[in-house]
């Protein structure tokens, strides 16, 4: 299973950016994975959670937004979304085409982080 790997190599940059912020705790990560990611969307979730045991990420939540295969068809000369990962076949004409142009994507695009607050008692 990869994704518990990728799990924790996500945690480990996140928890280096909340380290630099200094005393802060991170609620969310937001994540765009793309359909030719090669990741298993839920296995992610829950590798995600067991990364985040004893990191400032624990208790985070992990956003994953999913990106469509896009491909570009040159007999069109527009870009399309695919309907199925089972033929990469432009939807509007019918040519074949390799020329993937989103779907791979897996990359951290933000975090939201929430600052620590100290009381002082007077």
């Amino acid at each position: 299973m990869h994704e518990l790997s990728i799990a924790l190599s996500i945690v480990e940059l996140a928890s280096e950016e909340a380290t630099k912020r200094g005393p802060a705790r991170i609620t969310a990560l937001h994540l765009r994975l793309g359909e030719l990611a090669g990741v298993v969307k839920e296995a992610l979730l829950f590798s995600y959670d067991i990364a985040c045991q004893d990191t400032p990420l624990a208790g985070s939540q992990l956003i994953i937004e999913d990106v469509p295969v896009v491909i570009f068809c040159r007999r069109c000369h527009a870009e399309h979304t695919l309907e199925s990962v089972q033929r990469f076949a432009c939807p509007a004409c019918g040519e074949l085409s390799a020329d993937i142009r989103q779907g791979k994507d897996l990359e951290v695009v933000a975090l939201e982080i929430e600052d620590a607050v100290e009381e002082f008692v007077t």
